[in-house]
């Protein structure tokens, strides 16, 4: 499919049949694991808290990237958290009318390891995906040395709803 059919089926399919075109469903939200919401709205701007890779509830990987898990690897567990971050965006608005703003990656990092940006990739190309030009956003990735229960990844979400 060319990125002009892309952008065009991306325009006329709600966000759910976008992503079950891509073999993707949005999971109910993830509950919390501490104080704090997983999405909280201020006009038409949403903000995710950090998601991370759960699927059904449980951590799809634990541990560092460079250190027992890839890039690549990695980089399917960013797109596991957009998941989870577009299932608490979606508690505050349409899918269907939100635009991408920022993304924000955070990718625990084994020593020496510096491909945070081809992780966060993972979470960016799933949105231009789902979104086309809705998806086209600002983002940082940002390399840590820990977070939350071991996850090798976390992503946050800033949309904007029409």
């Amino acid at each position: 499919m060319t990125t002009t059919t892309q952008q065009a089926s991306t325009e006329h399919a709600s966000t759910r049949e976008r992503l079950a075109e891509l073999g993707f469903e949005l999971p109910a939200g993830a509950a919390p694991v501490a104080s704090y919401v997983p999405a909280v709205r201020a006009g038409s701007i949403v903000y995710t808290s950090g998601q991370l890779p759960a699927e059904n509830g449980v951590l799809a990987a634990t541990g560092k990237v460079g250190d027992g898990i890839t890039a690549d690897q990695a980089a399917g567990l960013a797109a596991t958290c957009v998941l989870n971050a577009l299932a608490a965006a979606g508690t505050q608005g349409d899918l269907d009318s939100a635009r991408i703003l920022k993304v924000v990656g955070f990718v625990a990092s084994a020593p020496g390891f510096s491909g945070q940006p081809a992780v966060v990739n993972g979470a960016s190309e799933l949105l231009l995906q789902v979104f086309g030009e809705r998806g086209q956003h600002a983002r940082s990735a940002v390399g840590v040395a820990e977070l939350p229960l071991d996850a090798p990844v976390e992503v946050e979400l800033v949309l904007e709803f029409s």
